[in-house]
């Protein structure tokens, strides 16, 4: 059974939202697959200050996930691949929600509508790379349709990352069903 999707709205990291991202993230089971401990301030500080940055040189960026009544939820969105292992050059669509927002739709609704900007942006294709064992966000890479393609060690912590890929060149999404077609 389909449920309807919630409402969602994305926009260009503030200053203030490095604040509400480190307070959502401070949960352990949130951070499970970014390292296992919360991230002080300061990361979030120079993680909003970079995403403004990419936005205003690629059109993208991971964006602030706000809900239907305009609170901080968490992010989405692309970047360049910032490391140098893994999909080097490519552009990783992520995403990443405060623990309270897990299971209600708002990870797959906010990362169709991360695909519909970079599409929208130019960019002919997305990967995401998901931690082995990240069995939420491997169900949201295959709900939006995406492939796995290869498979990478990571190198801190020594284990698979999945990379799955999702052509958008010829794919046009069905905001009605959520599904991409041909």
């Amino acid at each position: 059974m389909n449920r309807p999707q919630p409402t969602v709205r994305l926009r260009v990291p503030t200053h203030e939202d490095a604040v509400a991202w480190h307070r959502l993230f401070a949960d352990p089971e949130v951070m499970e697959f970014h390292g296992g401990r919360p991230a002080e301030l300061s990361v979030y500080e120079e993680l909003t200050a970079r995403q403004r940055r990419h936005d205003a040189e690629h059109g993208f960026c991971l964006w602030t996930l706000l809900d239907e009544s305009g609170e901080v939820i968490g992010f989405t969105g692309a970047q360049p691949w910032p490391r140098d292992w893994g999909p080097v050059g490519e552009t990783e669509i992520g995403w990443r929600l405060g623990r309270a927002y897990w299971g209600k739709g708002y990870a797959i609704a906010a990362a169709r509508e991360t695909l519909a900007r970079v599409r929208a942006a130019g960019v002919p294709g997305v990967v995401a790379v998901v931690r082995a064992g990240n069995e939420r966000s491997v169900a949201v890479a295959r709900r939006l349709g995406m492939e796995q393609a290869e498979t990478y060690t990571h190198p801190t912590f020594d284990e698979p990352a999945l990379c799955f890929r999702l052509d958008l060149t010829d794919a046009l999404p069905d905001t009605s069903t959520g599904n991409y077609a041909p």
